[in-house]
């Protein structure tokens, strides 16, 4: 089962500022024709402007190059010839890999929503590149432990700058009612071409024979992909991405200035949030399927390496274990198609709970047998699960949150989003037998997803008048302006976005 979109895997957002009814921008003209749309009319219109194929490519060949890295480096962690991971080293290899990872997150949303995110993508990219280099060269050496995660660490550390500034770019080449879809287009095409690259890059390893050459050339053709993706970068306008600034804003000060403004600038981005309740209850029905879904990642993990293939060699498990990925690639690309047709008969709040629902009927029906034709349904399954959560949480944050605090707000779902995965990981490492086969974890997931499911409904329970959500809208009620029920988060306002730029994404 490959990882969400925006993190380490193994295999691999109105031209106006204020809504003139009170609602955030997304939110306008769902009832319209745009809402009567075929799937592929929406797509079309969505893949039709300029400024939005600009992103997208970029985005596709730097996700491709995370599958190809990713691929690279679990199968030298996991799947090594020489060891089998144990539950409690695996474990420790995700938090290595996502904790300090998800530290970035901060530092990196204050950033983006100060400086130039056409420049945040162009220099990330290529210094991605160096640090693949630096990790390549302790690979082949067979490095592990502290030299090779400080690599790792360096290459995921700054491709949370890119992912982030690439969130935060989207309400600025995307008109509002295309929302739903461009988060459906982008961010799912992305972690596609991800998984691509993962079954590419797995491929590179089984074909240079695996072992450390392998591996390390692996992760330099990965590297290549992050230097084509700074290439296509540099074509985007510079100013065109954000962050949009309102007149009479002081000029951003020195680094010193904007190191010293991290702490206050996240309490801001925090209270922001806090006074958003459909973009609280989302951020929380993310991380409540990640911390289960560290627990199926182990548990598959385990199972492959130390159970269906233990006898058989590293290469042989890895090589059925990219299986498991190609189906939870298919359950991401289904998810794309799905997630945009369910918003529009029901609210995002219903498709998230239902989402949540089927993941916890899925796992418990399928994988009480402990038998891989139910994991690999389980993991197609758990990809629409996990990608249509996360179309429904960027859309609903990207309308709830205010522009100049995306980048904050976005670095604050990323670090929740890492650590609930490594802590479920973490926890279930103390009970998760080495060959992963553990009915108690299992039944611990299946209850675990009904819950979330039912607590999300909970907290994020919609007024009796709310209308199901379209092609842009939550589904808000027609309070007046500022008040809970408006979908404006209390002042009105909805992610702006140039009136001179081209609405794509």
């Amino acid at each position: 089962m490959g990882s969400a979109d925006e993190s380490p895997r193994l295999g691999g957002v109105s031209l106006q500022a204020d809504s003139p009814t009170g609602r955030a921008p997304g939110q306008q003209g769902m009832r319209g024709p745009r809402s009567r749309s075929s799937f592929v009319a929406d797509l079309r219109s969505v893949l039709a402007e300029p400024d939005f194929r600009q992103l997208f490519a970029t985005r596709l060949v730097s996700q491709a190059g995370d599958g190809v890295f990713n691929a690279g480096l679990g199968a030298y962690v996991f799947f090594n010839a020489t060891s089998f991971p144990n539950p409690g080293a695996a474990a420790a290899a995700f938090a290595v890999l996502y904790l300090p990872y998800s530290l970035v997150g901060p530092f990196a949303g204050v950033f983006i929503d100060r400086w130039s995110r056409r420049q945040i993508l162009v220099w990330s990219a290529l210094l991605r590149f160096a640090f693949v280099i630096l990790t390549a060269v302790f690979v082949a050496a067979g490095a592990l432990g502290i030299p090779l995660y400080v690599g790792a660490l360096l290459v995921l550390g700054v491709n949370r700058f890119f992912l982030s500034a690439l969130s935060a770019a989207l309400p600025h080449v995307v008109s509002s009612d295309k929302l739903v879809m461009a988060n459906s287009v982008a961010p799912t095409s992305g972690t596609i071409a991800s998984f691509i690259g993962g079954i590419t890059g797995i491929g590179v390893h089984l074909a240079t024979g695996g072992g450390q050459v392998g591996s390390a050339i692996t992760l330099i053709a990965g590297g290549l992909c992050y230097v084509g993706a700074g290439l296509l970068a540099t074509r985007i306008p510079r100013q065109l991405l954000g962050p949009s600034a309102d007149l009479g804003d002081p000029a951003p000060g020195g680094l010193r200035t904007d190191l010293a403004n991290v702490v206050r600038g996240l309490t801001a981005g925090t209270a922001h949030l806090l006074r958003r309740r459909r973009a609280v209850g989302a951020l929380v029905a993310t991380a409540s399927h990640r911390f289960l879904y560290g627990i199926l990642l182990l548990m598959s993990v385990l199972l492959y390496r130390n159970f269906f293939y233990r006898s058989s060699g590293g290469n042989t498990a890895l090589g059925h274990y990219l299986v498991i990925i190609v189906a939870s690639a298919l359950g991401y690309g289904a998810a794309a198609l799905v997630t945009p047709i369910a918003t529009r008969r029901m609210t995002k709040t219903t498709w998230i709970t239902v989402l949540l629902a089927g993941g916890g009927i899925a796992s418990g029906a399928l994988g009480a047998g402990y038998r891989q034709p139910g994991f690999l349904v389980i993991g197609f399954l758990l990809g629409v699960v996990a990608q249509g959560v996360a179309i429904c949480t960027t859309t609903i944050v990207q309308q709830e949150v205010a522009d100049e605090f995306l980048g904050r707000v976005f670095s604050i779902n990323d670090m929740l989003y890492n650590a609930a995965f490594v802590l479920g990981a973490a926890l279930s490492a103390l009970f998760m037998p080495a060959t992963g086969r553990s009915y108690a974890m299992l039944a611990l997931v299946t209850v675990g997803y009904l819950l979330a499911a039912g607590g999300y409904w909970l907290l994020s329970r919609q007024p009796a008048d709310e209308s199901p959500g379209g092609s842009g809208s939550d589904g808000a009620g027609s309070g007046p302006p500022g008040s809970e029920d408006d979908g404006s988060g209390g002042d009105g306002r909805g992610s702006p976005s140039p009136a001179t730029q081209p609405s794509s994404s």
